[in-house]
């Protein structure tokens, strides 16, 4: 995915533990965090974490955000999508089951962006706006980000209303009369418009919905769902 730096940990988790606080089996939320963040050297109690609503919103956070939303989520930060942050030991995350996560890296500055891309937030190009604050806040240049896609619902799975097509005008693909939408493609269009070079922009290519033995999938398995977990964070 993206480049191995020293100065950064990225990662994301898998099945059976459920990452949230809120969605599914919540009962071991807790141990299973700290457990999945111990191995990558990250102290859960600082985790930052967002109350996701599908929006666009994009947050720059700093070190008095540290631990919002580690132990509750009436404690995460509201209204938010994506994170961005030049601070080190800051861990920032996002939670997705079939949502697109979307891993920013600035190796220059350094900074990193973190974007919980579901359909409604693709739509309002949340992934370009990311990038928009990071070079904002950060002087960041297009040509020097990497950015890397974890494991979402892709176009094989995800059914979607002929009323997307008033939403997409790429990534949409027509198939037996029924349309598909390819997260990925939505956002990496998004990237490479805004300069991104193709070189730097990866993908797992991995589906929720086809390997839901491995990841949560909403599409697959419903409200019972839980939610996997993916963070970075500035050594």
């Amino acid at each position: 995915m993206i480049p191995k730096y020293s100065q950064l940990i990225c990662a994301f988790s898998r099945k059976p533990k459920n990452m949230s606080f809120v969605y599914g089996d919540t009962r071991r939320a807790g141990s299973s965090r700290r457990d999945f963040l111990s191995v990558l050297g990250i102290d859960y109690k600082d985790l930052i974490c967002a109350k996701q609503v599908h929006g666009a919103s994009v947050k720059y956070v700093r070190e008095k955000d540290k631990g919002k939303g580690a132990f509750s989520y009436s404690s995460a930060i509201a209204d938010t999508d994506a994170f961005i942050t030049d601070k080190k030991r800051l861990p920032i995350a996002i939670f997705t089951a079939d949502c697109l996560p979307v891993f920013l890296y600035d190796p220059k500055t350094p900074a990193i962006g973190l974007v919980h891309a579901s359909w409604r937030s693709s739509k309002e190009r949340i992934t370009a706006k990311a990038v928009q604050l990071m070079q904002k806040k950060f002087n960041s240049r297009a040509k020097d980000l990497y950015a890397g896609f974890g494991p979402c619902i892709r176009e094989c799975c995800y059914e979607v209303g002929k009323e997307f097509k008033d939403f997409f005008h790429y990534g949409l693909r027509y198939r037996s009369k029924v349309y598909y939408l390819d997260l990925a493609a939505v956002n990496k269009k998004q990237l490479l418009d805004l300069g991104l070079l193709k070189k730097n922009i990866s993908d797992t290519g991995v589906c929720t919905c086809c390997q839901n033995d491995t990841f949560f999938s909403f599409r697959k398995e419903g409200a019972s769902c839980g939610r996997l977990m993916s963070v970075m964070m500035l050594k």
